[in-house]
């Protein structure tokens, strides 16, 4: 870790996107923070979301190369000043980013942040800064870029996880198997006794029917 004028510079190794299509090149890379709002997570694990293959075959190669990668898990680093409920040493899981400020955000609804898109999938922070620009490369993906060896956070995005559970099989739960899940429990709203058909047994798939088999909803 190198300081220059307070701002602290973490050497990376990251899977970078430099050509549609791929392939992801692992690289060495310098990112800055975390800032006083952010958590610093050294990963240990990273689930691979079709979000992940569809945004290597669209991406547009014109653009800045960009780190991905959204289901990340490891162990918290570093904790800015502002930060409250994590430390040093925490088991956490890394999730979708919402601004928490919106009223979507304040009544509970983070999944419909009046700025989730650029949250998640602009490659920067609100203030459209880049912690990976010293190596001209954009992360920030889902406010997280997990395809990488530390990833910044922010305790919006982040879920403090028992240190006995094993964080390789915890990876995906930020994503693909809150998405499966969710489905069924939430968005169907699958009644007790109801007979439901799924389609693809991949992350998703599964979640959505381990789901259905153990919700029980209350009765109306």
């Amino acid at each position: 870790m190198v300081d220059h004028s307070d701002v602290q510079v973490h050497k990376i190794r990251a899977a970078v996107l430099r050509k549609k299509g791929g392939p992801l090149k692992i690289e060495s890379l310098e990112l800055e923070g975390p800032r006083d709002n952010e958590v610093l997570v050294r990963m240990v694990a990273s689930g691979i979301c079709h979000t992940d293959i569809d945004m290597m075959d669209y991406w547009d190669s014109a653009e800045i190369p960009v780190v991905l990668g959204h289901e990340g898990a490891g162990l918290v680093e570093q904790v800015g000043k502002q930060v409250n409920g994590v430390t040093l040493g925490d088991h956490v899981v890394l999730s979708y980013q919402s601004c928490g400020d919106c009223r979507q955000c304040r009544n509970g609804h983070p999944t419909d942040c009046e700025r989730f898109y650029e949250l998640n999938f602009d490659f920067a922070r609100l203030d459209g800064s880049n912690a990976m620009h010293r190596s001209g490369v954009r992360g920030h993906f889902f406010g997280q870029s997990s395809f990488a060896t530390y990833a910044l956070a922010t305790i919006r995005n982040l879920v403090k996880v028992p240190k006995g559970l094993s964080l390789e099989m915890l990876a995906p739960l930020g994503c693909g198997l809150q998405t499966g899940a969710g489905t069924v429990m939430n968005s169907l709203k699958v009644s007790r006794g109801s007979s439901i058909a799924i389609f693809g047994t991949g992350a998703v798939g599964l979640a959505a029917i381990m789901a259905a088999r153990t919700w029980r909803p209350k009765r109306l």
